[in-house]
């Protein structure tokens, strides 16, 4: 859970996923988008695909991201526990 919530601190990482939302990218389409270096995005990509965040793919030279919605949808119910907790009291 660790490395989720670090994942989610980073602005650029939170945007990304944001991307994502809409349509698979390749690393290179992700990087076109910010004005970074694309080591820095690799690095970011990285990271959220330790946290589990999202999936890649290898497709000939390209990789292609998505999103994992089932660690989405893992983080959600346990983040909803506790109001649920709370409305119950």
């Amino acid at each position: 859970m660790n490395k989720l919530f670090k994942a989610l601190n980073d602005p650029t990482r939170r945007e990304i996923l944001e991307m994502l939302k809409e349509k698979d990218l390749t690393a290179g389409e992700i990087a076109d988008r910010f004005h970074i270096s694309k080591p820095s995005i690799s690095h970011h990509l990285d990271l959220l695909r330790q946290a589990g965040l999202v999936v890649s793919v290898k497709e000939g030279q390209f990789i292609s991201y998505s999103l994992n919605t089932t660690v989405m949808d893992e983080m959600l119910q346990w983040i909803l526990q506790f109001t649920n907790n709370n409305k119950s009291s």
